[in-house]
């Protein structure tokens, strides 16, 4: 089999992203102007809230929201242990508690039956992460919140575009945070969007992200602490493109997920993503996962060498060095996510992926099992 080189991920930019991008640098406005407020609306739509707010990162969106929402030190937020540490380490930056719960064994999102037995009178929020483009059980997950009286943040960061039961996800939470990184379905470089049908925390976010200024305010009037968490125009530009081809793109995802799962299906060992009734996915990354007995690491050292992109998605949060030092937490706390954690394979998906690169990861796949 020649040798191919078939990268992990790849962003799809074309004449229209460059068009609109190059019309920001012959404009005045860099930073601070239309594109962006632009964007915002086109997002809000989207969706179907009312507010968004543009900043620089999800992690940024998300630090946002809890300080929007008032979480303080000693409060504690329920949410995954099976995710990008970023969904975690949000509530740290304010000395919020973390309170993971284990995960679902097929979906990969936190397990629904296990949020009641962790609220207790410190308990505030509860944090869901649509994991991979699935959305979590947002039906259960608002009901328990309405029951205790707690705040729901979405970490939508992997999911724009999915569906649980006709509604999509961020819309139906205090708060929703999306991320454009390269790898993500649509991107804006570096950058993320705070969704919200919440007035008071628009506006409180808007502030922040701008060094505390409020609307109408002087350069140099600081109504609050704040940062520099902006999205500048250029990313903006490049966000407003690709959102109006959201649907081709999502469209091409899903037409290559289908492509994975029925080539896959036939591999011993090899277990494809479930996708829940009820669900539309919108498809962040492709992850299977390994059989029991397999060498997970030495199955992503061959297929690196034969020139395919691979990734082990994710690394459990709890057993992060400054986790486990803060926490106590060892392995065995969570058994189904070091367990899911340690069979998940990401293998190469973007939205112009081949048939040809396709047939190449899989057929490699299967040499590498088969020996």
């Amino acid at each position: 089999m020649m040798r191919k080189e078939v990268p992990l991920s790849m962003p799809d930019i074309g004449d229209r992203e460059r068009h609109a991008v190059m019309a920001v640098l012959k404009s005045r406005w860099l930073s601070l102007g239309p594109v962006v407020f632009n964007f915002e609306k086109k997002m809000a739509e989207y969706v179907g809230v009312k507010y968004a707010v543009a900043v620089n990162s999800g992690t940024s969106g998300l630090h946002l929201v809890v300080r929007g929402l008032g979480l303080s030190p000693g409060d504690e937020v329920i949410t995954t242990p099976f995710s990008f540490v970023a969904s975690a380490n949000c509530l740290l930056f304010e000395r919020v508690r973390p309170v993971f719960v284990d995960i679902d064994p097929l979906t990969l999102n936190l397990d629904c039956n296990c949020l009641k037995d962790k609220i207790n009178g410190k308990t505030r929020g509860i944090l869901p992460v649509h994991v991979f483009g699935h959305p979590a059980d947002m039906v259960s997950i608002v009901e328990i919140a309405l029951e205790h009286g707690l705040t729901v943040i979405e970490d939508a960061c992997e999911a724009i575009g999915s569906e649980y039961h006709g509604k999509k996800v961020g819309s139906e939470s205090a708060a929703a945070v999306f991320a454009f990184y390269p790898n993500k379905q649509i991107t804006t470089g570096e950058g993320g969007v705070i969704l919200t049908n919440r007035e008071d925390l628009a506006g409180l976010c808007r502030s922040m992200r701008n060094q505390g200024r409020d609307e109408g305010s002087g350069w140099y009037d600081h109504g609050r602490l704040g940062y520099n968490y902006r999205m500048d125009e250029m990313s903006a530009a490049l966000g407003c493109a690709q959102l109006s081809r959201i649907t081709e793109i999502l469209d091409k995802r899903a037409v290559i997920a289908a492509k994975y799962g029925h080539k896959l299906k036939h591999l011993d060992g090899v277990t494809v993503p479930y996708v829940a009734p009820g669900i539309k996915m919108s498809w962040f990354v492709y992850v299977v996962r390994l059989a029991p007995g397999i060498d997970r690491d030495e199955v992503m050292r061959r297929l690196s060498q034969k020139g395919i992109g691979c990734r082990a998605y994710f690394q459990p949060i709890h057993l992060q060095p400054f986790y486990r030092q803060m926490f106590g937490y060892k392995p065995g706390d969570f058994p189904v996510t070091e367990a899911v954690a340690a069979s998940t394979l990401a293998l190469p998906f973007h939205n112009n992926l081949s048939e040809e690169d396709i047939d190449y990861v899989v057929d490699s796949l299967g040499d590498i099992l088969g020996r």
